[in-house]
């Protein structure tokens, strides 16, 4: 397996994202949309998600397929940015037809950042707008780091942010991942110079340091997020209040919403190989998986499981380059991987 020309999501055929972000705000958004419909489904793992229409995405659900995913900043806020998706996807004409009318399904999920330091005293929320903006300036080339639903994403101890990965597997069928990260847990070792995902990293894509060779890692906690978030004199924090990381793994395979979900599941293996803690009751982690189902395997049964570990890689190489591409901006609260 070889990343793909690109080593974005859009490597997969047919797939497009889009990233709309406020520097004042320092928040934003993320949208993986097609030219057509889509079948996907979802894993949750975390203990707090934030999300919207996840249950159509149940395999025993009537609708098969959906016009667009979101990844958003902005806490239960950022979930408007769905509406702005699929006010977009209603001036097209798209959505799954009800007689003579048409109803975009566009699932989404948040991350919480409300308290990283941007302007968050908004008359009107902004991610309507945001969302908008990021579905229609989708295309096969997207920033990574400090963009879209990553721009004001923070780990434990450095900034967060958006990243993507691919690998084309042997039968020729491409599979990639693309993630917000702003977990409770750390990305490095501490010390914060190697990246827990190094074992897979392909081609110096976040550095090339190669694994901490340093034993007995993860035995603690340290989460300079916390620290800086706290008000001064204020009430302590709970931890489950400022966290998640939110993925989507997509592929050109035809998979049934069934195989979505497994693929899904199976790519939690990414955020648990990248993240130290991972999937604590005060994570919202989840990933969405999606088919365009343009590349029919000869042997579903067979040919599922390289898929799914393909997934999982490439998610755990995703969130190394999310904070790998970070980049300082005024009133951050951490600092970013390549100044630490």
């Amino acid at each position: 397996m070889l990343p793909g020309l690109k080593n974005l999501i859009t490597d997969v055929p047919g797939i497009i994202v889009g990233n709309a972000q406020d520097a004042s705000l320092k928040s934003g958004t993320t949208v993986l949309t097609s030219d057509k419909p889509f079948t996907a489904s979802v894993h949750v793992m975390g203990g707090a998600p934030g999300t919207r229409e996840t249950d159509l995405l149940a395999p025993d659900k009537s609708v098969a397929r959906i016009d667009a995913l979101v990844l958003s900043g902005g806490s239960a806020f950022g979930l408007e940015a769905c509406s702005g998706v699929m006010d977009a996807l209603h001036a097209k004409g798209r959505g799954f037809p009800v007689g003579p009318a048409r109803v975009p399904l566009v699932p989404g999920a948040i991350l919480f950042d409300l308290l990283n330091g941007g302007q968050k005293d908004w008359d009107q929320n902004p991610y309507r707008a945001l969302g908008r903006a990021a579905f229609e300036g989708a295309a096969e080339d997207f920033a990574l780091g400090t963009a879209g639903a990553g721009a004001g994403a923070l780990t434990a101890m450095l900034k967060g942010g958006l990243g993507s990965a691919s690998l084309v597997l042997d039968s020729g069928v491409t599979v990639g991942a693309l993630v917000a990260a702003n977990p409770l847990g750390a990305v490095t070792t501490p010390g914060e110079r190697y990246f827990w995902a190094a074992p897979f990293e392909i081609g110096g894509e976040f550095g090339g340091l190669g694994p901490d060779k340093a034993a007995g890692l993860g035995r603690t906690l340290e989460s300079r997020k916390i620290a800086a978030i706290q008000k001064p004199g204020g009430a302590p924090l709970p931890p489950e209040r400022a966290n998640t990381t939110i993925a989507i793994v997509a592929t050109d395979a035809a998979l049934t919403k069934a195989q979505c979900q497994r693929l899904a599941t199976a790519a939690h293996d990414g955020i648990g190989r990248a993240i130290v803690p991972a999937h604590s009751p005060g994570d919202g982690d989840l990933v969405f998986a999606a088919s365009t189902g343009a590349r029919v395997l000869d042997a579903p049964d067979t040919e599922l499981g390289p898929i799914c570990h393909a997934a999982a890689l490439c998610l755990s190489r995703a969130i190394a380059r999310a904070v790998y591409n970070a980049r300082p901006e005024p009133g951050d609260l951490l600092p970013c991987w390549a100044a630490s």
